[in-house]
């Protein structure tokens, strides 16, 4: 699954520069998360990133966007070039 930003987030700016797949940007209210770019941090770290470093919590998983691992190391691989 890629993983989403709710309403109370609080803009903090910690999220984004952690992302290694620059999937989080600013959006009109809230920091937003690009689905497509999203990997849940597969390839790249143990554990998504954002979640760690989100002081409120607010990044949960998408049940609208469900993708198994192995979707997600496609996804990585589609993104970066390397096999993880």
């Amino acid at each position: 699954m890629a993983l989403k930003i709710t309403q109370d987030c609080i803009n903090c700016d910690v999220c984004e520069p952690v992302c290694p797949n620059e999937a989080i940007y600013q959006g009109i209210e809230i920091y937003e998360i690009d689905p497509d770019r999203c990997t849940e941090c597969v390839g790249h770290f143990d554990k998504p990133q954002c979640q760690t470093v989100c002081p409120v919590a607010c990044i949960p998983l998408d049940p609208e966007r469900e993708e198994t691992q192995d979707e997600l190391r496609a996804k990585y691989q589609r993104l970066t070039g390397h096999t993880p």
